[in-house]
């Protein structure tokens, strides 16, 4: 059976090197947990030079024991020899990421265990970290979940359609990141790994529970949801249940728990009808060669390019110039095709279109060929 085991790091195995009976590490502590949510840019060279030490310090200790005590050092490493049931070779041909903070204590300590586990012959290591995560404030921590959840629904849904069963292990890690990890675990992982405290502790294993979200409640506002997915602020609308929503001076954008449950319920919605975008039209000939996809996947990449477009058009109050300054759209005009322009939904596929009193109105959807007869 094959793996993706996904890891909480903490910096637990850095502080746990510190000799608190030698006098001249007696404010190491303090130093490391005043510089904890700092980057490395931003940590004085005093404080980097100690967490070098005992990376080392670390580093070595991992090398020179049994397993017992490598256990004891490393709550992450303490997850995955529960799950290998104390030999790590078992997971040779498994693939594994290590969740860690934008921090230079927590990047570090990720460092060390990804060295350790690649000597112990785990060749498919990976460290993840979410851009900003950290638990300075309660602004980055959130930002970092929110870039986590789309790395998770950007990657996970592969493996599992490849047959692999998705690991949890939130041994280490923070409380708080911890805390977020075991929800969105219900949604991604297969088991989620915990290990029982004090001597002789055992693995808890979690499987997943048969969570099912009513998508339904979301349906009336699925166009909403959409363009708020694409970056778009919205005007409140106190009818969009709270959790989902982060309400800020009456204009609101995706909670974190909004965007997990759109990026859980998007594809029911728009792998159907074609939905209504503020400044777009569909043209008969746009809707004929819409109702021809006959691939969901192909409609979802269509519509939340559409909702990519008018959010963009939101947001500059109809200036047909924001779209042609985005890289990702490659927006322009088609030579010799009477004013006709076209934009990118994929490598291969094109949206033909014009403008008309600030609307964009799509004519043709297709292959690149589909601007020979826009």
């Amino acid at each position: 059976m094959l793996r993706v085991v996904i890891s909480t790091v903490g910096t637990s195995l850095l502080t746990n090197q510190i000799n608190r009976s030698n006098p001249d590490e007696k404010d190491w502590y303090s130093l490391l947990r005043d510089a904890a949510n700092l980057n490395q840019k931003d940590t004085p060279q005093p404080v980097q030079d100690i967490i070098q030490q005992l990376r080392q310090r670390a580093s070595n200790k991992l090398a020179q024991s049994h397993v017992k005590t490598v256990r004891a050092i490393s709550a992450e490493l303490n997850g995955l020899y529960g799950l290998y049931q104390n030999n790590l070779k078992l997971g040779k041909q498994d693939v594994h990421f290590l969740i860690s903070t934008a921090t230079y204590q927590c990047k570090t300590t990720a460092e060390v265990i990804s060295e350790f586990l690649q000597k112990q012959g785990l060749s498919s290591i990976e460290i993840h970290t979410p851009a900003g995560l950290s638990t300075a404030s309660t602004e980055d921590f959130t930002s970092g979940i929110d870039e986590l959840i789309s790395w998770l629904r950007e990657n996970i849904p592969a493996y599992k359609d490849n047959g692999f069963k998705v690991y949890f292990n939130l041994v280490g890690g923070f409380k708080s990141l911890q805390g977020y990890l075991n929800t969105i675990g219900m949604f991604y992982a297969d088991e989620i790994l915990y290990i029982f405290e004090g001597k002789n502790a055992e693995l808890i294993t979690i499987p997943r529970l048969p969570i099912a979200l009513n998508c339904q409640a979301i349906k009336p506002h699925r166009v909403e949801f959409a363009l708020m997915d694409a970056g778009l602020t919205m005007s409140a609308n106190k009818q969009i249940l709270e959790s989902l929503v982060l309400t800020i001076d009456q204009e609101m954008t995706l909670s974190t728990w909004g965007k997990l449950v759109w990026g859980e319920c998007k594809k029911s919605f728009l792998s159907q009808e074609l939905l209504a975008f503020p400044r777009l039209a569909f043209d008969d000939s746009f809707r004929h060669d819409y109702n021809k996809i006959t691939r969901p996947d192909e409609k979802l990449k269509l519509q939340e390019t559409l909702a990519k477009v008018s959010c963009l058009l939101e947001q500059h109050y109809g200036d047909i110039k924001c779209l042609k300054e985005d890289g990702g759209i490659q927006y322009g005009k088609l030579k010799n095709k009477g004013g006709i322009e076209h934009f990118r939904v994929s490598q291969s596929l094109r949206v033909t279109c014009v403008v008309k009193n600030g609307v964009l109105h799509l004519r043709r959807y297709g292959q690149h060929s589909v601007n020979n007869n826009p």
